[in-house]
């Protein structure tokens, strides 16, 4: 028994015959001093070189987040920039428009009252007429919305009108300032005016709305109401619009 144990104990002297187990590492190599000191200042190295690294790493990414970053700040702003610049631009035109129009230089709603049954038909009269306007219809008859509301540009229209459809007489409404004015054109002639109470007994309640300011056309729009617009039409499709609704007899015409 005692030599086994001394042969189990011989198994685990050192490589170099020592019985000095102080000198073993837990694999049971042995290392000298110095061979220690290098080892640790290599893993020392190896630990700084990793943590360099990884630093280098985080520094490269952080880097390129922020140039990111600003990149997608200075497009934001850039963006940002040009929607204020519209904004202001229209602001702008709007405190323009305002201001002529208290001024009495724009109008603020211009309509030609008509009887005529068809919106359509006088979205063709305004083409041929050259005026730009949106033709709304109703019973008591046919509306148009002029666009150009500067100086006297709804009269020039309606001059126009009456003497292109010769025998049409027609009504300009107009609000400048506040102010509303209504007049009957024959044949390019201004002829009797019309107080807006005594007009507005015989017009639909959205000509009335519309003088008023207590609607516009995008509202009208978006109640279904039946709307024609002149610019949509070329001179060969207003004729083609008016001959539909033109009947002649002998030696006469009519239009309905």
């Amino acid at each position: 028994m005692s030599d086994d144990r001394n042969n189990d104990f011989d198994d685990f002297q050192g490589f170099d015959g020592s019985k000095d187990f102080d000198d073993l590492n837990a694999d049971g190599m042995h290392f000298s001093e110095e061979e220690l000191e290098a080892a640790m200042a290599g893993f020392e190295q190896e630990f700084k070189d990793a943590e360099a690294t990884k630093n280098e790493r985080e520094d490269t990414s952080s880097e390129a987040f922020d140039s990111s970053e600003a990149s997608g700040n200075a497009e934001s702003s850039e963006s940002s920039g040009i929607d204020d610049m519209l904004n202001a631009a229209e602001d702008s035109l709007k405190f323009e428009d305002e201001l002529q129009g208290l001024l009495g230089n724009r109008a603020k709603v211009a309509v030609i009252i008509t009887r005529l049954t068809s919106p359509r038909l006088l979205s063709a009269f305004c083409e041929l007429s050259d005026i730009s306007a949106q033709c709304i219809g109703s019973a008591q008859g046919a509306v148009a919305v002029l666009r150009n509301l500067d100086g006297d540009g709804p009269e020039a229209a309606v001059k126009d009108m009456t003497i292109v459809v010769a025998g049409m007489p027609a009504i300009l409404a107009v609000n400048r300032a506040d102010k509303l004015e209504a007049t009957m054109y024959v044949e390019g002639k201004a002829g009797k005016t019309f107080a807006p109470p005594v007009l507005f007994t015989s017009t639909a309640p959205f000509v009335e709305d519309l003088m008023l300011g207590i609607t516009d056309m995008n509202a009208l729009e978006q109640a279904d109401m039946t709307i024609f617009d002149s610019a949509d039409l070329d001179r060969d499709a207003a004729m083609s619009i008016i001959a539909e609704h033109t009947r002649f007899g002998r030696g006469t015409s009519s239009i309905s």
